[in-house]
């Protein structure tokens, strides 16, 4: 084992349906990061079911902690901190992951501290980029959320626009119901658009042109009205033309904050950034504009330990320990921060 590991934080993140845990060094450096996927164990329902989620985590989360620990050549008593997500998420299943953050570093006498899960996105690019130029646009965009924020520096950010509704990756697990292309939607959709015709269907592009703020509601409702009304359409001109509506938005809005902000690039995080087509799209607005494009690799856009770790390093230098009666919080915002 390593005897120093002083500047090394371990990650705890058990939001939704990954457990992980994950050691990571200076805010930058990771030593290791070990993820246990529960998607075989949600596929049939369709859909994350918490209560399974919780379960899983219960099973999982000690052994992968201590893959972590070990593919780091660390001890327990050495790191910096125990950092752990408090929310958002599913109440159980951050539960499980907050109870036991706080009990390791109980045990081993290390500092413990809460992390924002929406906050952890914002360090993923970091993790795989030697030297970030701020400011810089994060287009968050997963499941739960869709919004844009402008990162000054580390743990200095302000929201810029979010979804007055369904977020992208809702949407597109919804729709991938619909076109019955199973669960999670997102890779099904990416997948399937790739033999599709995008220009195919003129569906709406919500809110283009007005403000931050994002809508995929009415999109939803839209492509699975198209397929109740041509039942014999191609799956796959659907699915194009669905995916090119949502990365029109995504894309344009993202283009416009950086310009807003003067921006010294943009960059991608949350699950719904690992979809190729919003990936090269990005590429090429940043071209266009004349700025970075920061793209993680789709190991970090999906929820990681990682990111957690980073967070919790950062959180620590600039706010201390948190205390350990924090709780989870199920319904945890994102709200400007500077450091």
């Amino acid at each position: 084992m390593v005897s120093d590991a002083r500047d090394a934080v371990l990650g705890i993140e058990t939001s939704c349906d990954e457990t992980a845990a994950s050691v990571v060094r200076g805010g930058q450096s990771v030593m290791s990061s070990v993820i246990s996927s529960q998607l075989d164990l949600h596929a049939r329902f369709g859909g994350v079911v918490p209560e399974i989620a919780s379960r899983a985590h219960l099973d999982l989360l000690l052994p992968v902690v201590s893959e972590a620990l070990s593919g780091a050549q660390v001890e327990g008593p050495s790191l910096a901190a125990v950092a752990v997500t408090t929310g958002p998420g599913l109440a159980g299943a951050l539960l499980v992951g907050v109870s036991a953050a706080k009990a390791l570093a109980l045990a081993w006498g290390v500092p413990y501290v809460a992390v924002n899960h929406l906050e952890g996105h914002l360090y993923a690019a970091s993790l795989e980029e030697e030297k970030l130029e701020y400011p810089i646009v994060t287009l968050l965009v997963s499941g739960g959320h869709t919004m844009l924020v402008l990162v000054q520096s580390p743990g200095n950010y302000r929201l810029m626009g979010e979804t007055v509704d369904d977020a992208a990756g809702e949407a597109f697990d919804k729709v991938a119901r619909a076109l019955g292309l199973g669960y999670p939607g997102g890779p099904a959709i990416d997948a399937m658009a790739k033999k599709g015709d995008p220009s195919a269907i003129p569906f709406p592009r919500p809110m283009m042109g007005a403000g931050l703020s994002f809508s995929f509601s009415g999109l939803k409702t839209a492509v699975t009205r198209w397929v109740r009304e041509h039942p014999d359409a191609e799956v796959a001109d659907v699915a194009a033309s669905f995916q090119q509506a949502v990365v029109d938005v995504l894309v344009s809005k993202a283009a416009t904050a950086a310009r807003q902000v003067g921006a010294m690039g943009i960059c991608l995080g949350g699950g719904v950034a690992a979809n190729a087509q919003l990936r090269e799209a990005i590429v090429e607005a940043c071209a266009k504009e004349g700025m970075a494009a920061l793209l993680p690799s789709k190991a970090m856009c999906t929820d990681n330990a990682a990111m957690i770790a980073a967070a919790g390093w950062h959180r620590l230098r600039s706010d201390g320990p948190s205390p350990l009666d924090t709780p989870a919080e199920p319904d945890l915002s994102l709200v400007a921060h500077t450091a």
